[in-house]
């Protein structure tokens, strides 16, 4: 009987920690981003991202571009996680920008929180 109320316990224990323990790495971020415009109405953007990545089963899987209606312009999924690489920038080419947008959101996603990071506001130069 002894036992299995330490058994209890320590599952009870396990049961109260494990969301601590999977949400250590957070939300991801957005730190930095460059834009730079083509010769079209298509865009590129480097994006600057800190997560503290844990492995395959928490990581920041992508980072979106948004219009102000909040429309996804482009997405840059990133397919493997970056622990030890933090933060990290990776870029996206051949966005299309309406012509009357001057500014987009970046946002980041990880694979446990979704959204709900540092976001960041991109004022286009030249429009």
């Amino acid at each position: 009987m002894k036992r299995i109320r330490i058994i209890l316990v320590m599952a009870a224990i396990g049961w109260i920690l494990l969301p601590a323990a999977v949400s250590l790495a957070g939300e991801a971020d957005v730190v930095g981003v460059k834009a730079s415009s083509g010769k079209d109405v298509t865009w590129s953007f480097s994006v600057t991202v800190r997560h503290d990545d844990e492995g395959w089963d928490h990581y920041a899987d992508r980072w979106d571009v948004l219009g102000p209606d909040g429309g996804i312009l482009g997405t840059r999924v990133l397919y493997h996680p970056h622990v030890g690489e933090q933060p990290f920038t990776r870029s996206l080419a051949g966005v299309k920008i309406p012509e009357d947008v001057k500014e987009v959101l970046i946002r980041a996603h990880d694979s446990v929180h979704g959204y709900g990071g540092k976001e960041v506001v991109v004022e286009l130069p030249g429009k």
